[in-house]
């Protein structure tokens, strides 16, 4: 699991850098590997670069895993650049193998067109279409549903080595692993590549960026541009986020915390902000807010119960760019209201920003209860939990780890960690 870099390391690493971009993007956490750092600074300091992230349209909806890529964008444009998000209408019809142990599921045209419609409403929230560097939006399908196959292979396969592609992690990690690799999905990273070729002609984008997964892919892509073209092109990726147990970003008990509000209530948004382990506070302020760091240097020093004003500063400057600083507003007071409500078994005082919730669609077992609250790692750690006699529901203690608690119910692990079940 890659390591949180120390802020003093990542400032450090940012005044070695010419440009603003890569100042900030190294102050706030973003970069784990850029193909070639002096060049691509040199150049972000010289002038206006275009960069661009894809998004394939596999849901109607993007996801907290998708924010890092997103912010990145939103910082190319404040220090100055131009950013260019790339709808996947074409490679979704293909599937990306990367961070996958087996296909995606196949999705047709239609539903593919559909999930792209909704997800383009997110970026507007995000980047600035308008503005002296407007950001602008394609779809990959646009020149990828009319390829020719036989001049592709020529004109294009060609540049790419097998032996090299079977070396990369997304190819790689599925065939040790003895899982099935379609001919399909092994095209995906040539079609990648050649995305960049085409916004390198269309556009003169020059920079690629994206997680840790598609470092393969988009060394496909400088290198395609070098040989076909002769013209410099870089790529940039971030470190893989996990929260501070190890759990991969974005993944909680309940399912994957969607950016829209018709996929995941902006209540339920703010709280999985404010549920935030005391140690991500301010690493997730560098990465998914416009908080100034030194504000993050003074809310991540906060200690003990203090440290509860700096996930609720989170979580209103989180929700507030994805849902509106309005909407924000409304699920903190609904919070605070909710609080107010909750009977407490045990007299423990419940205050707005002091437990934890969990909405749940019907009664939940405790084992799920306690992992949904994330007073658990794993079902295995909340089963311990309860056979040692360390979880409560509103006071009383519990020994059937099958028991099922039902909405509302405030449910406790050990002396000082209480949460509350809400009805979603």
């Amino acid at each position: 699991m890659p390591v949180p870099q120390p802020a003093a390391m990542m400032l450090h690493a940012a005044a070695m850098h010419a440009s603003a971009f890569l100042r900030t993007l190294h102050e706030r956490g973003f970069v784990h590997q850029i193909t070639d750092a002096a060049a691509l600074d040199a150049a972000a300091a010289a002038g206006p670069v275009t960069a661009y992230v894809g998004f394939d349209c596999t849901a109607p909806s993007l996801h907290v895993g998708n924010l890092v890529s997103i912010m990145m964008l939103r910082w190319l444009q404040r220090t100055g650049h131009r950013p260019i998000v790339l709808m996947g209408g074409g490679t979704t019809k293909v599937g990306d193998p990367s961070g996958k142990d087996e296909g995606r599921q196949l999705l047709d045209d239609a539903r593919i067109e559909a999930n792209k419609a909704s997800i383009r409403r997110i970026f507007a929230r995000f980047l600035d279409f308008e503005g002296e560097h407007p950001a602008i939006m394609l779809d990959n399908a646009e020149w990828l549903d009319g390829l020719a196959y036989i001049p592709f292979l020529r004109d294009v396969g060609r540049h790419f080595s097998v032996n090299r592609m079977l070396t990369f992690d997304s190819v790689r990690l599925r065939l040790d692993r003895e899982q099935p690799l379609s001919f399909l999905e092994f095209n995906y990273m040539i079609l990648q590549a050649y995305d960049f070729l085409e916004l390198s002609r269309r556009e003169g984008c020059t920079l690629q960026m994206g997680g840790s997964d598609q470092w393969g892919n988009i060394v496909n892509g400088t290198d395609l541009i070098r040989r076909i073209d002769g013209r410099a092109a870089f790529g940039l990726t971030t470190p893989l986020i996990t929260t501070a147990d190890g759990a991969k970003m974005g993944k909680t008990a309940a399912g994957a915390v969607w950016l829209h509000e018709d996929a995941l209530p902006t209540y339920d948004y703010w709280q999985f902000w404010r549920n935030t382990h005391d140690a991500d506070v301010g690493r997730f302020l560098r990465l998914f807010t416009d908080v100034p760091l030194d504000e993050i240097a003074r809310l991540e020093a906060l200690e003990g119960a203090e440290i509860n004003a700096a996930k609720i500063a989170l979580a209103d400057a989180a929700t507030a760019l994805c849902r509106g600083a309005e909407a924000a507003a409304a699920a903190k007071q609904a919070t605070a209201a909710l609080f107010e409500q909750v009977s407490v078994g045990d007299g423990v005082a419940v205050t707005v920003g002091g437990p934890n919730t969990f909405a749940v669609r019907g009664p939940v077992t405790i084992v799920d209860a306690l992992v949904g609250l994330g007073f658990a790692a794993s079902k295995g750690e909340a089963r311990r939990l309860v056979r040692g006699g360390g979880a409560r529901v509103d006071g009383v203690a519990v020994s059937d780890e099958a028991m099922t608690v039902a909405a509302p119910a405030k449910v406790s692990a050990g002396k000082k960690r209480h949460g509350v079940i809400v009805a979603a």
